[in-house]
């Protein structure tokens, strides 16, 4: 917390407007502990429990968290920005930014051609009541799902605005404030971020290269989880991907737990390098959702969901009180995209070149004495003992990784690495890098 910003008020919510003041002004660093409560009771002359109620408030709205006997301080990624705020910290120039999670510009298909064909298309105006799913996208969209084992043939089919979007209605028609859901840990950390602003309370399930452990999963049910999200492929941060074996165990564990929400993510999609090994239907609400962000470029916001009638009803009836649709621009984009043969090829071309870039850079950090993991996707994970340090480390040596800490709830530390920005030239003095920053203080780097 800033020495200047002093917190105000007489009442709970006058105090937390204060402090969500401060944070919206930045006055407040992110991470800082707040006063004790007593403490700034006895500044602010109210009762303990008056600020006690304001920090629950802004705790409710993922603004603070709990950090056990070290009190209450300002989330790493509050659901609050300013014009002074960033989710990321800002790279310094002739730094390489590995830190982003994006995919690599240089492999993204063009999408001229797309474009043109979706003016020729959609030049006439559209109404609100042609504004919804289109049929042309969901009728290609069922056998590409079915094609990698998605059980789509009883299933309902609609668009969101992209993963994250989709997740957020599926927890919302389906869930309170309160409630808990079980997810990866490490995870994406958008989706802890996501939980913290909804009041849901997440339950960190162990993961490995073969996805969520079964025996931690029945865990966090017998605790009381109502969801569950898990990422089939390419997982962020750690690259994990569901495989056969452990796919069964899980749809084991799950179904004897039928009420539970069942959430899978494909972000990735064609560019995850690996087969899909889907599980559910195996409760009765689940849902699969697959993204064209990572594999036709970020701007296209747009991702199709399948479940079983009653969840996609559900959050398609919510849909109609919000944004009402997706752009039925993006979706006839989507479709040309699909379409189109070339850019087919691009894309398998581009996930072709991350499995390459991820093994080299997974072998040479393993060869350095590193625990690197990164079966899929455009993420490495590399397990440290001090994420501070190492991250300060390798941006000195002109590396900028995403810490740990954002991605983890239980888990150990570990810095996430992505691959994209990489050239096969840039991964041997990087894995250098990382082992030295990685090694103990005043050691040399393991040995090779």
């Amino acid at each position: 917390m800033s020495a200047q910003y002093q917190v105000s008020g007489d009442s709970a919510a006058a105090i937390s407007a204060s402090i969500e003041s401060g944070v919206l002004r930045g006055d407040f660093v992110w991470g800082a502990a707040l006063p004790p409560i007593r403490v700034l009771a006895g500044d602010l002359h109210v009762s303990p429990a008056t600020v006690a109620k304001a920090y629950q408030e802004l705790r409710h709205r993922g603004v603070l968290e709990a950090d056990g006997r070290r009190g209450t301080r300002v989330r790493s990624r509050p659901s609050i920005a300013g014009p002074r705020s960033s989710l990321r910290l800002p790279v310094p120039e002739g730094v390489l930014d590995l830190s982003s999670g994006e995919p690599d510009i240089r492999w993204l298909p063009r999408i001229d051609g797309a474009l043109h064909a979706v003016a020729d298309l959609s030049g006439a105006p559209q109404g609100y009541a042609a504004a919804v799913a289109m049929p042309e996208l969901i009728d290609m969209a069922r056998p590409r799902l079915a094609a990698d084992g998605v059980p789509v043939e009883d299933a309902a089919i609609t668009a969101a605005s992209g993963t994250l979007d989709a997740i957020e209605r599926l927890l919302t028609v389906h869930l309170r404030p309160g409630d808990a859901v079980a997810v990866e840990d490490p995870g994406w950390a958008n989706l802890i971020d996501l939980l913290a602003a909804l009041d849901l309370r997440p339950i960190p399930v162990t993961i490995d290269q073969e996805g969520p452990e079964a025996e931690s999963l029945a865990a966090a049910l017998r605790a009381g989880a109502r969801a569950v999200v898990v990422t089939v492929r390419a997982q962020n941060p750690t690259g994990a991907a569901l495989s056969e074996s452990r796919a069964g165990a899980l749809r084991t564990v799950l179904s004897a737990h039928a009420r539970v929400l069942l959430i899978e993510d494909d972000h990735a999609a064609e560019l995850a390098g690996a087969p899909l090994h889907c599980l559910g239907p195996v409760t009765e609400s689940w849902a699969f959702i697959r993204s064209a962000s990572k594999p036709f470029g970020p701007d296209l916001r747009i991702a199709v969901m399948a479940g079983d009638q009653t969840t996609i009803a559900r959050v398609m009836g919510r849909m109609r009180l919000g944004t009402g649709w997706v752009s039925t621009i993006l979706q006839r984009l989507l479709l040309r995209l699909w379409l189109d043969d070339d850019v087919t090829v691009k894309v398998a071309g581009a996930a072709a070149g991350y499995a390459r870039r991820r093994r080299a850079l997974c072998d040479a950090l393993s060869a350095r004495g590193l625990t690197a993991e990164g079966s899929t996707g455009i993420n490495a994970w590399v397990r440290v003992p001090d994420e501070t340090r190492t991250i300060g480390l390798l941006r000195d040596a002109g590396y900028a990784v995403a810490p740990g800490s954002l991605f983890r709830i239980d888990s150990p530390p570990g810095i996430r690495i992505t691959i994209s920005p990489l050239d096969d030239a840039d991964i041997p003095p990087l894995a250098e890098a990382v082992a030295a920053a990685a090694g103990p203080a005043g050691l040399p780097s393991p040995a090779r």
